[in-house]
């Protein structure tokens, strides 16, 4: 446990209010707030879980999923517990709506996880399972180890955090893939209990004011979200406000969680949306969560020919040039690329990080 005095303010009442995401929880003392893991403790905001972690994992970039972020190469996964949204089709609930503190149980200090991901041959550290938004101070320690150890930081996030608490936060990372979830106010107020405008500011955000590299991810529930009218109000979004060039996954959902009556996402849905996307102009667009090497492949903007082929995460065919460009026009690919792909291929790897104390 680590108390932070930023983003938190008291109360006439005496109450804390957090100020980091738009929920605004207001703790009375020995409170915590939606997320689980933020608390008042004796009139201090308290991160509970800094330090600890729910588990390590070296992973595919790809997985993350990031397409055009060193593909290849190996990632070290972490995450902490708890989340500051309520979905009811979280793929990861375990972690994320975990109120038990043994779920916590790995502790590492920023300095030992940069260490372990160098050992193992990464490239990147991942803050995933859970959102990165609730541990904000812990992971940018860990951000900053990270960069001391020549390692990049990627967050994996629903994008739900304020204003201030964002410019701080996106200035430690290198990579970012946001989860879109939707794109109707009813959808996140329905299914998330929170809002879409602070995550399209999120987007914007990113986008235009850092050097973040940016990807989206949209799970596509059946019946819910994927409709040809939101497909097409939410790829036109990205294609004005963020640019053509913004990679988009759609991904498959499967029954979980407190959606486990819904069937999960026909490969046909995810084809269906892709297409639709190209057609309103996006240039990179991606299906996840099934096999399909195809509408997995990575093509020139330009002159059209293939230039990353994938395989279930792993890296079949790479065909940049040392300036990241296609080799056949010239024409440069956008993303943040090494001369050659790296070889992690599709293994996931349990570490035990107490062997990096």
């Amino acid at each position: 446990m680590r108390f932070f005095e930023p983003y938190s303010r008291t109360l006439p009442d005496g109450r804390l209010e957090c100020e980091l995401c738009p929920r605004a929880c207001k703790l009375s003392p020995g409170q915590r707030g939606l997320c689980f893991v933020r608390a008042n403790v004796d009139g201090r905001m308290a991160l509970t879980t800094y330090g600890a972690s729910s588990g390590f994992c070296v992973d595919p970039i790809e997985k993350k999923p990031l397409f055009h972020f060193l593909p290849g190469s190996a990632t070290l996964s972490f995450g902490t517990a708890g989340c500051n949204l309520a979905c009811s089709f979280c793929q990861n609930h375990e972690i994320s709506k975990s109120r038990e503190v043994e779920t916590s149980a790995k502790a590492a200090t920023p300095d030992q996880i940069a260490r372990a991901a160098r050992a193992a041959g990464c490239e990147s550290v991942a803050f995933t399972y859970n959102d990165p938004v609730i541990f904000f101070e812990y992971a940018i320690d860990v951000a900053q180890a990270c960069h001391e150890a020549g390692l990049a930081a990627v967050a994996v996030t629903a994008g739900y955090i304020n204003p201030a608490p964002r410019v701080e936060f996106f200035r430690h990372m290198d990579a970012a893939n946001v989860d879109l979830k939707g794109f109707t106010e009813a959808f996140y107020f329905r299914h998330t209990a929170s809002h879409l405008e602070p995550v399209l500011d999120t987007l914007r955000y990113i986008r235009r004011r850092t050097q973040v590299w940016l990807e989206i991810t949209t799970l596509l529930i059946p019946g819910e979200n994927d409709s040809p009218e939101e497909i097409d109000a939410l790829t036109r979004w990205i294609r004005d406000e963020l640019g053509a060039a913004t990679p988009l996954h759609f991904t498959a959902f499967h029954p979980d969680h407190r959606m486990t009556g819904k069937p999960p996402t026909p490969p046909a849905t995810l084809q269906r949306a892709r297409a639709q996307a190209i057609r309103n102009g996006l240039r990179h667009v991606y299906c996840g969560n099934i096999v399909d090497a195809a509408r997995q492949t990575t093509h020139c903007d330009l002159c059209g020919g293939e230039l990353i082929r994938r395989d279930n995460y792993e890296i079949v065919a790479y065909r940049l040039d040392a300036r990241g460009a296609c080799p056949d026009c010239g024409a440069p690919l956008v993303g943040r690329f090494a001369e050659r792909a790296g070889r992690w291929g599709r293994r996931r790897l349990p570490l035990d990080i107490a062997a990096y104390a």
